[in-house]
């Protein structure tokens, strides 16, 4: 059967070679489904653009393509179609970890090849590829005489709306993803208003434009988002915006010490341009479009990596508790130094032990500790940091193997954590060493980060520079078998069904902000947004679970300003295949809603989003892969909510334990945050449940097969 969808597939872009040569206004693809349609367009200057239609009501106006060079006349116009080819792809493939088993990888493909009509006569193709749900497309650069290299200063790449959409943005920072969502008008967009951000140490805003994925809702109520897929030997892309015009464009990351974004040699692709389409926001998130346009797996078994919970030594260091320097004098707010505080070294084998014990009584296997390494004294807001840090030395309060066997011996495996602070060449000549040291002790997950300003001045994280960094520690780390978890990361573009042992990533104003200023803290609304904007790219990292949300004694100015139902919910709404239960142990202990969070999965067979606006509300329900059961996560902005929930998700003829984790009935997340009602009912596929939300609120249920 696949073999005869490929012949036929074949056999039709035969007749569009023929055809579309000729009459290119005819040019066009569709969804398998019908309901997307991109139609091609060939200005009098030989200028290539497209349309896109959605239920035959056009969502993009004509957009143009094209890139200008450091090193070469800009490739944009004066173009003609020397051939097109088109065919239909479908079939299935089984993420190895993740949102469900299976996903269908279903698309229409057009392929352009362009050539100039003036000299230099370069060549250039465009693969156009079309899914139920959105579209991608790529530039491919083909081998050709008398142009091997391309200096890349930027793509002339549009996306022109129709119409002043409404849009939930965050600013086109080269740097940093750590912003809070903006929701505006499309003409009201001002990212260069957003340059002095506060605890942004690593900001860089040249100009009005918005980093990726970026979400939008037209005025007939269909959702957009943008982005890119496949981000490698690249640079990241933001988009400009046009507020006149309605228009965006894209924005490669540059490179200030070359004075060029790309460089490359030909043949190769660019990364996919992405457009997500849906009548429901939800929508986009149950969405695989940015995975399927990625590779598939090209480093085999990944089994050594099992998504898990896990708790670690960091919270403590933001709430001001202990520090990551074993001379302990570093003050959190402020990272400067202070010789007469002592002895708040939080790194130590005897903590590491306690956080342990709590794990394995908890059915948590996972410990990460941070600040166990040499260099934390002088590793923020220094301009020599190249050579700070040293990934296999430890302070001489922390024995590395006594941790490791004590752990295995309990069950609980560590997550080493190298912080490069922004100095990546350090890192690149540390790396074999450090990850031979991690494959000896036989564990298999690191959390890296990259805090601070580029070291060479001049790079950017988002550049391509950076990218392939970020990648080679992947590919690298593969081959010893370990799982990344990557902090102030570039953004994900799918590149997790290639390369399964990128596991998470941060990208996102996190939970430490609520930790750092009274002023600074992520509003009610923030967790709202995250799903159908960042958490499109991949899984999070975002560390849920406080309990102490008003971070009494260590920063009682400060708080988390959702309830502990939210925090609970937060395990299902924030994916990621691996979830920090983020607060210290003594709070959790003796406390029953704690069960939820031992409870909860984190690797799923199914996900469903059962409703949600942008901003406002979200319900979402994954089940379990190895039991079955069923998990609902359920938030709301700074409004209390009542929600009627129907379990026809459940399996028929079955019943199932429901222990509902709900706001109390005084909750609310300045007033009583930890108000909490724990109740159980047993349901089938027929029950509802009238839910009851906070201001800030949430509802966590756990859904066990009987």
């Amino acid at each position: 059967m696949k073999t005869n969808k490929l012949i036929f597939g074949f056999f039709i872009s035969i007749l569009l070679t023929t055809y579309s040569c000729k009459n290119v206004s005819n040019l066009s693809v569709n969804a398998p489904n019908q309901n997307i349609k991109l139609n091609l367009i060939l200005s009098p200057q030989g200028k290539l653009g497209y349309q896109v239609f959605y239920k035959d009501s056009k969502v993009i106006d004509t957009s143009y393509l094209g890139f200008t060079f450091a090193n070469a006349l800009p490739l944009s116009d004066n173009f003609k179609i020397l051939k097109t080819s088109q065919i239909t792809v479908d079939n299935t493939w089984q993420m190895p970890w993740g949102e469900q088993d299976t996903v269908r990888n279903h698309y229409s493909e057009l392929t352009v090849n362009l050539q100039e009509t003036k000299a230099p006569n370069r060549l250039l193709n465009i693969v156009f590829r079309v899914f139920d749900d959105g579209l991608g497309f790529r530039y491919e650069f083909p081998k050709q005489d008398n142009f091997s290299e391309v200096q890349i200063l930027d793509e002339e790449t549009e996306f022109k709306l129709m119409s002043n959409y409404k849009v939930w943005w965050i600013p086109g920072d080269w740097d940093s993803y750590e912003h809070l969502y903006n929701t505006t008008d499309f003409s009201k967009i001002n990212a260069i208003s957003k340059r002095n951000h506060p605890n942004l140490n690593a900001s860089f805003i040249p100009q009005n434009a918005v980093n990726t994925p970026v979400t939008m809702k037209t005025d007939k109520g269909v959702y957009l988002s943008f982005h890119e897929a496949a981000l490698i030997d690249y640079a990241g892309m933001t988009l400009k915006i046009d507020t006149l015009n309605n228009s965006m464009k894209s924005a490669l990351v540059s490179s200030e010490v070359n004075g060029y974004a790309v460089k490359r040699s030909l043949p190769f692709t660019s990364p996919w341009r992405t457009i997500q389409i849906a009548d429901k926001p939800g929508d986009l998130i149950e969405s695989k479009l940015i995975l399927n346009l990625n590779e598939p797996n090209k480093i085999g078994d990944v089994s050594w990596f099992k998504p898990m919970k896990y708790v670690g030594i960091w919270w403590e260091m933001h709430l001001g508790k202990s520090t990551w320097d074993y001379e302990s004098t570093q003050d959190m707010n402020t990272f400067i130094g202070d010789k007469n505080k002592k002895g708040h070294h939080g790194a130590t084998t005897a903590n590491a032990k306690y956080y342990i014990d709590f794990a394995a009584k908890n059915n948590i296997h996972g410990l990460l500790v941070e600040g166990w390494n040499t260099g934390w004294s002088h590793w923020i807001g220094f301009d020599d940091r190249e050579g700070v840090f040293d990934f296999v030395t430890p302070y001489p309060d922390y024995d590395l193997k006594e941790v490791v066997r004590y752990g295995k011996e309990k069950g609980v495996e560590l997550i080493m954590h190298h912080e490069t602070s922004a100095a990546p060449r350090t890192y690149d000549q540390q790396m074999d060493t450090a990850y031979a040291l991690i494959k000896s002790l036989d564990l298999h997950a690191i959390k890296s980060g990259y805090v601070g300003r580029i070291i060479p001045k001049g790079e950017h994280h988002h550049g391509q520079w950076m990218v392939n960094r970020y990648n080679n520690a992947v590919i690298k780390a593969a081959q010893y078998q370990i799982a990344i978890d990557t902090h102030e990361p570039i953004k994900d573009t799918g590149l997790r069904r290639t390369y399964p042992n990128w596991v998470a990533r941060e990208g996102l104003r996190g939970q430490e902000f609520n930790a750092w200023s009274a002023e600074g803290g992520n509003p009610p609304e923030h967790l709202t947004i995250v799903p159908f904007t960042r958490m499109l790219s991949g899984p999070i990292d975002f560390t849920p679970g406080i309990f102490n949300i008003k971070l009494k004694p260590y920063k009682p100015n400060n708080q988390v300003k959702t309830t502990i139902a939210k925090q609970l919910a937060l395990y299902v709404v924030i994916y990621s295949p691996i979830q920090m239960a983020a607060d210290l142990p003594e709070y959790y202990e003796g406390n029953p809603a704690f069960q939820f969070i031992k409870d909860v999965g984190v690797d799923w067979q199914k996900t469903k989003v059962l409703n949600g606006e942008i901003g406002d509300f979200i319900t979402i329900v994954r089940q379990e892969r190895q039991t079955g059961n069923w998990f609902l996560g359920s938030i709301t902005d700074e409004n209390q909510r009542d929600e009627v929930i129907k379990l026809n998700f459940l399996e028929p003829n079955t019943k199932f334990l429901a222990t509902i984790y709900e706001d109390g009935k005084d909750a609310d997340w300045f007033k009583n945050p930890t108000s909490i009602n724990i109740r159980k009912e047993t349901v089938d596929s027929n029950s509802q449940l009238n839910l009851h939300l906070a201001p800030s609120g949430g509802v966590a249920i756990s859904f066990i097969k009987q």
